[in-house]
């Protein structure tokens, strides 16, 4: 016998009692809670510079540390099974992730990105890692599924170490979509990001993720006019015991 009635548990009563157990049944070690998306919108006004309130989602399901895969929002049990559905999918479209869910702990509500459809789930129904995966890979390219060589890139793992953070949502997306283009044989591709975003830092993830796919690539030109920004890369290098060669070109004053 509960202590409260579903209808008087607040939000964190209900992801206790309700969706958490239910979403680690089958998720255990590959999900993460009030995961921050964002660090919170930046507002000047003359001299003060103040941030907005974070971006967090409940629950963020992996595929592994490099590929989220959904997103899950929970409301108390005073609001409908679906009233989070769309926050969730605007997480999910933030991080380009095919699946998007709510629950108020009566059951979930998915929105499949991948195919438009929208369902209701049973709460002890919710899909597995195994399940959801399968799905995943059966539905990408408008149902044809993806070859071996696609799904071996998006099962690969990003670099990580203690010297290393992990990658901005935005960040983690170009990386993503980058490698997988390239799986699929396409051979231009071109990455705007606007200044300060962190393009060194998703230049050296993307080459880390390429070198470490048979991607019939067997060279990666790193190309910086800082010296600096390339000592981390070099760094990273030795650990992995990758062979590299460094050219530095004499600077002309104009």
């Amino acid at each position: 016998m509960t202590i409260l009635g579903k209808k008087q548990m607040s939000e964190e009563d209900i992801k206790l009692n309700y969706i958490t157990p239910v979403i680690l049944d089958g998720w255990k070690g590959h999900v993460t809670m009030e995961t921050k998306i964002t660090d919170g919108r930046i507002n000047i006004s003359g001299n003060i510079v103040a941030r907005s309130k974070p971006k967090f989602a409940d629950y963020m399901l992996y595929l592994n540390d490099g590929k989220p895969i959904a997103v899950v929002e929970a409301k108390d049990n005073n609001h409908s099974v679906s009233h989070g559905l769309q926050q969730a999918m605007t997480y999910a479209q933030m991080m380009d992730l095919p699946f998007a869910y709510s629950s108020n702990g009566d059951a979930f509500y998915e929105h499949d990105f991948l195919t438009g459809q929208e369902q209701q789930i049973a709460l002890e129904e919710f899909p597995t890692q195994e399940m959801l995966v399968a799905r995943y890979y059966a539905e990408l390219h408008s149902g044809k599924g993806i070859s071996d060589m696609e799904k071996k890139i998006v099962s690969q793992p990003y670099y990580s170490s203690q010297s290393t953070y992990p990658p901005r949502y935005y960040q983690r997306n170009a990386v993503n979509r980058t490698v997988e283009a390239i799986a699929r044989g396409q051979q231009r591709l071109l990455l705007v990001m606007a200044t300060g975003t962190g393009k060194t830092y998703t230049a050296f993830k993307l080459s880390i993720a390429c070198s470490a796919l048979t991607l019939k690539r067997e060279s990666c030109i790193w190309l910086t006019e800082i010296f600096l920004l390339t000592r981390a890369f070099y760094r990273i290098l030795h650990r992995l015991k990758r062979p590299f060669i460094k050219w530095t070109f004499p600077t002309r004053r104009v």
